[in-house]
């Protein structure tokens, strides 16, 4: 967005609560890498880095976000932290721990990862014994307490961190909730490449019938390998994992498991196969079916005759409960009346229900890929083009960013 303004000859600063990259530097567990590829953090005025068809370490991210924001020469005060944004005459009021601006225009991009999705009610029931941890504060096993460990959730970062702890000598119970199964490579392609081609991630928040929906499907099972290994619950539980049912609930030191994990996994293989189906019929519209790989199905996710319904954490050797559950965003210091009843923002494809407010960031937000880093530059050419209208500034008079 900096990159965008910029272009339109729009003052602006960014301001950041730690240093750039901030969160890949404290919030991220130390064998993570990006789940896109490298060719697939197209940024405005940026040049690739790297192997393209390489995924990125924590390290390498921070290197490649820290040389972006110099190579554009991004206005970023860094250790700035927003303590309140308010409406207030012909714009806003943002005061922070150093000191208060006035700006007649605000993005929001702080990010859609700010707090972890913990069920508290869940989460309060754990008995003393046992350690409660997000993925936030998880780094690598070696700092887990001595034991097994529950991990919740089987999302992207749930099914790695349930095979490293696993690998690492301990035993690990998954519980499975909604999950999208997928491989990381398609007929001799990563699954991103055919989602880019197809237009998959270029679909706009307009032109869905359920928008509230898309905005909360999970993320895919994958892992940043350039082998294309493919991590699924069958891959898990070859390497010893015990699959369970989503956590329903704790009483008496017992975890107790929805009996639905075989529905899940069942849904899960639905929802890959109908995204394969759509692949080949691009493909074959495209008359690429000579240059790339056959078609292939992959074998039914496989689940036990009967999964666990409780598992009593003491007997079971269970010391670590890893929450997976995903996150939200952190918008408690936004003073604005921008929030609907179940506390979210009110926005239309990131233009905010305030005049002259905006947000970057979130999950499909105008598009599909709106919360990668790769959607970052579609979405802030359209938005900074509003914001430009709202502020009365002029298009730019040759081509902007």
């Amino acid at each position: 967005m900096s990159r965008c303004l910029a272009g339109r000859s729009i003052d602006h600063v960014v301001l950041d609560r730690g240093e750039v990259a901030n969160s890949w530097k404290t919030e991220r567990w130390d064998s993570l890498r990006l789940l896109t590829p490298n060719w697939q953090s197209r940024l405005p005025g940026g040049a690739e880095a790297g192997d393209p068809h390489g995924f990125r370490t924590m390290p390498e991210t921070v290197a490649f976000l820290e040389g972006y924001a110099e190579a554009i020469d991004a206005p970023v005060r860094t250790h700035t932290a927003v303590t309140s944004v308010r409406q207030a005459e012909q714009g806003y009021l943002v005061q922070t721990t150093r000191g208060a601006w006035r700006s007649r225009a605000v993005v929001l991009a702080s990010g859609a990862c700010n707090l972890p999705n913990v069920p508290q009610q869940i989460a309060s029931a754990l008995p003393a014994p046992v350690a409660s941890l997000t993925a936030h504060q998880y780094r690598n096993p070696d700092r887990l307490e001595e034991g097994g460990v529950l991990v919740v959730g089987a999302s992207a970062t749930g099914v790695q961190l349930a095979e490293e702890i696993q690998r690492s000598g301990r035993s690990v119970t998954l519980a499975v909730g909604e999950h999208i199964r997928m491989p990381r490579r398609y007929r001799g392609r990563d699954i991103q490449w055919w989602m880019d081609a197809a237009g998959i991630l270029d679909q706009r928040y307009d032109e869905l019938d359920d928008l509230a929906r898309a905005r909360e499907v999970p993320s895919l099972q994958l892992v940043g390998d350039a082998g294309g290994r493919m991590l699924d619950l069958n891959a898990l539980a070859a390497t010893g994992v015990r699959l369970a049912g989503g956590l329903a609930g704790l009483t008496e030191g017992k975890a107790l498991f929805s009996g639905s994990l075989a529905n899940q996994a069942a849904l899960s293989d639905l929802k890959m196969n109908r995204l394969l189906d759509a692949i080949d019929a691009w493909a074959a519209g495209r008359g690429l079916d000579g240059e790339v790989q056959p078609p292939e199905r992959f074998a039914p996710t496989r689940i036990e005759a009967s999964p666990p319904l409780s598992l009593d954490l003491q007997r079971s050797g269970i010391r670590t409960v890893l929450w997976a559950t995903g996150f939200r965003p952190d918008h408690s210091w936004l003073e604005v009346a921008v929030f609907d009843r179940k506390g979210r923002l009110r926005h239309d494809g990131g233009i905010v229900d305030a005049p002259g407010l905006y947000l970057m960031g979130a999950p499909f937000m105008r598009r599909r890929k709106s919360a990668l880093i790769d959607g970052a530059g579609d979405d802030a050419r359209e938005l900074s083009a509003h914001l430009a209208a709202h502020l009365g500034v002029s298009p730019p008079s040759r081509r902007g960013p």
